[in-house]
Order: structure tokens, then sequence, then C-alpha cells
């Protein structure tokens, strides 16, 4: 009875080895990466448990990459990883790159997904370009006429500036930028909508990339036509202020008449009043040449005479 019980314990100690074994290293992870020639080891998966690393994260990843012709090692996979990025899509991206015969390296690679850009659909559109439609770019020629055009930007990604890049905003921007110039110096709108290629053209030619994580291919004007007569409407304003401006000044002339003749009309009493005051004065005067005997009474008789014929001829030249 001694016996078997010790062979029961040493039984169960294997099996309780064996459950702690399979429990702490997974050995179905580790015989799928020896089947697909990836060199992990046992301890190599036991510190990944140890540093709370999923070792399926890591090894799965580089097992499709070892599988696509791709050399990775485990630390690479399990830094970047531990530094918060994604190994999957880093990973698929540089399996894309590599069947697209692209220059892609891990560091890139990993650098890209760590900036916050999708390293995997930054490879495909490198592959596929996209089109970016800009929304109605308003400018006005020369002749005042406004021009509404929209373009479709052809652009791929650039995986040498994707970090740091700017973002299709700016290339949005740029482009509308350039339509509003090339129109603006256009003599006529005729002439943009004869030749809308010209557009495309001269933008194209500005290097409206530089500084952006996109490589622009192509600069298409999709629609373009016609709005307002801004020149018109400018010259209408121009000329309703010039009549405001001439009634202003109109206006301040009469005030300044009218002043002037209400001050005409203050000089013309006051000339009156003087003349009151010197008519008053006569009958003084006649008195005083009576007193130092300077005028006789046949004398004022005569004045008396000259001012009663005065009268007389002025009241028949006013009667009708």
């Amino acid at each position: 009875m001694e016996e078997l019980k010790g062979i029961l314990i040493v039984i169960g100690a294997i099996v309780l080895f064996i459950a702690l074994f399979v429990s702490i290293i997974p050995v179905r992870l580790w015989i799928a990466a020896i089947a697909s020639n990836v060199k992990v080891g046992l301890f190599t998966l036991i510190g990944m448990k140890l540093r709370r690393v999923r070792p399926s994260r890591v090894v799965l990843p580089l097992i499709r990459a070892t599988k696509a012709g791709l050399r990775l090692s485990v630390n690479q996979l399990e830094s970047h990883l531990l530094a918060g990025g994604n190994v999957d899509r880093v990973v698929d991206a540089l399996i894309a790159a590599h069947r697209a015969e692209m220059a892609l390296s891990f560091e890139r690679g990993a650098a890209i997904d760590l900036a916050g850009r999708d390293v995997l659909e930054a490879v495909k559109m490198s592959v596929k370009p996209i089109i970016i439609e800009t929304p109605p770019v308003v400018a006005v020629a020369k002749d005042g006429i406004e021009v509404k055009a929209i373009a479709r930007v052809t652009v791929r990604a650039n995986l040498e500036r994707l970090i740091g890049g700017a973002g299709e905003e700016t290339v949005i921007a740029r482009v509308g930028e350039g339509i509003v110039t090339t129109v603006g110096s256009a003599k006529s709108h005729k002439e943009v909508l004869e030749n809308p290629d010209s557009i495309s053209e001269r933008v194209l030619g500005k290097g409206l990339d530089a500084g952006t994580a996109f490589e622009i291919l192509s600069i298409d004007i999709a629609d373009i036509d016609l709005g307002k007569n801004i020149g018109a409407r400018l010259q209408i304003e121009q000329a309703e202020a010039d009549k405001q401006i001439a009634q202003a000044k109109a206006e301040e002339r009469r005030a300044i008449a009218f002043a002037r003749e209400q001050e005409m009309k203050a000089r013309v009493e006051e000339m009156r009043a003087k003349v009151v005051e010197a008519e008053a004065k006569i009958p003084l005067a006649i008195s005083e040449a009576f007193m130092k005997g300077n005028l006789g009474v046949m004398d004022y008789y005569k004045i008396e005479n000259v001012k009663a014929d005065t009268a007389m001829r002025e009241a028949i030249s006013t009667d009708e």
C-alpha cells in the first residue's frame, strides 16, 4: 500500500508539473512557431509572460512575416508592442509593401504607426492612389466675372514624408489657392472656360505637395461654372457711393449758402437800424441849427417842401 501511495504521489506531481508547464508556456504556440521555421525559445515565451505580454500577439505576426519572406525578430515586434504600437498592422503593411516591391523598413513602419497614422492604409494608398475632391473654389477673373471650379486631385501616399507631413486639408487648401491665383491672373473668364486645362497645368507646376504626406499625380477640373458679375456690382456700388458723396457735398454747400443768406439778412437789418438811427438825429440837428442861427424859417420850409415833393413822386411812381 505504501508503494502504491508513493506511485500515485509521483504521478500526481508529474501531472501537476505538466499542468503548470502548459499554463505558463504556450506549448501549442511554441510548436506552431517551430513548424513555421520561426526560432522562439521557451525562455523567451516565459519572459513574455513575466512582462505581461501575450505571446500570441508577437509570435503569430512573426509567423506571418516569416511566411511572407520577411526577416523580423521577436525583440523588434515585442519592443513595438510594449511601446504601444499595433504589431499586426505594421506586419501587414510590411507584407503588402514587400508584395508590391516597395521599400519599407520595419523601423519606418513602426515609426509611422507610433505617430498615429494607419501605416497599412498608407501602403495601400501608395499602391493605389486616391482621389480628393475639393469643395467649390470661387475666384474672380480680371474682367470681374466670378468663376466657380471643382478640382479632383489624384494623390498617393509618400512613405518618406508620412511622419511630420501635412494631411489632406493642406493639399485641398493649396489647390484652392492655386485655382484662385490662376483664375485671378486670367484677363477674361472666357480664357478659363475655353482652356480649363491651363488651371491644372499651372497649379500642378507650383509643387503643392511639398511638405505634405502625399505626392500629387494629377489635378483635373471636374466642374466649372460662372457666378456673379463682381466687377459690375463693384462699379454700381462705387457709383452709389460717389452719388452719396456728391449729395453730401451739395447739402453742405446748400447749408453754407443758407447760412450766408441769413448772415446777409442780419447785416441788412443792422444797416437799416443804423439808417433809422441816423434819421432820428436829423430833427436834433435841425433844432441845433435853429438855435445857432445856421438855419432860418424859410430854409426849413424849403426842406419840408422838398420832402413833400419827394413823397408825392414816390407815391405816383408806385401807383398802378
